[in-house]
């Protein structure tokens, strides 16, 4: 009987044990990654472009993953149409306008938050190379590509105005790639665009040239809505890091950027 009661206790202790664990509060579930959502020209190499593994790619966007990696986000990209994109970028569709873009002072006035610039660019003319153009001025009576939304496409209503009523005519595209198919099947005599992009496209494509002639000179930044300035400057200070750990200089000496390694500002600034 001795004996009985010995097990009997035992076990209604062991039944306490047990339900004082179970009683125990739980463990707090891990905080949620954040998302930072990249909006970008899926069309604007070597900034900004659609891999050969078909995934998004770029010195911007390998910039982007690594500030994400950094700060223990998870990167998801946008691609914009590149005409409505700060109206993309105010419907909340994306954080930020990272993908080669322009500081307008018409932006700042708007109230966007933009970052330090990051890279020097300039506007060239694409032609074909056996066109004999040697100059914008042999292209009087001609037409021209430009892309909507561009600072190309503001220069030439602006600033090149006085050249721009030279052409015969000025065909908008909503894509430099649409610019450059209808510079090569001959509906355009020229196509007017950022450098890096004339660099890298020529560089693929045979039979176009880039004119000498610089036609306008910018810088890019990215662009945050006006309530993102500490998000704007959460970014900003892991470019930083990335400068100072060389981890930048690493991502722009990979050979696929080496037309626009020396108009980093970061880097030789």
């Amino acid at each position: 009987m001795k004996k009985m009661i010995a097990i009997l206790m035992a076990a209604a202790m062991l039944l306490a044990l047990c339900a004082c664990g179970n009683s125990a509060a739980p463990t707090a579930a891990p905080a949620e990654q954040k998302t930072f959502i990249m909006g970008i020209d899926p069309e604007y190499p070597p900034f900004s472009y659609l891999g050969d593994d078909g995934k998004y790619t770029g010195f911007d966007v390998e910039v982007c993953q690594a500030v994400c990696d950094a700060l223990g986000w998870k990167l998801e990209i946008f691609a914009v149409n590149w005409d409505e994109k700060l109206v993309q970028l105010d419907s909340k569709e994306c954080d930020c306008v990272w993908s080669g873009m322009t500081i307008l002072d018409s932006m700042k006035e708007a109230g966007y938050v933009i970052s330090a610039p990051y890279y020097d660019n300039t506007q060239v003319l694409v032609v074909k190379e056996d066109s004999g153009f040697a100059s914008s001025a042999d292209l009087a009576g001609k037409v021209v590509a430009v892309q909507l939304g561009t600072s190309g496409e503001a220069l030439l209503a602006g600033d090149l105005a006085e050249m721009a009523g030279t052409f015969e005519s000025i065909l908008t595209c909503d894509s430099f790639l649409k610019c450059f198919t209808e510079l090569e099947g001959g509906a355009v005599d020229a196509v007017f665009v950022d450098m890096p992009v004339a660099a890298s496209y020529c560089a693929n494509h045979a039979g176009l040239s880039i004119i000498d002639e610089d036609l306008g000179a910018e810088q890019y930044g990215i662009a945050f809505r006006s309530s993102d300035a500490e998000l704007c400057a959460q970014v900003e200070a892991a470019v930083k890091g990335l400068v100072d750990s060389g981890a930048y200089a690493k991502i722009a000496a990979k050979p696929e950027y080496a037309d626009i390694v020396n108009n980093l500002l970061f880097l030789n600034g």
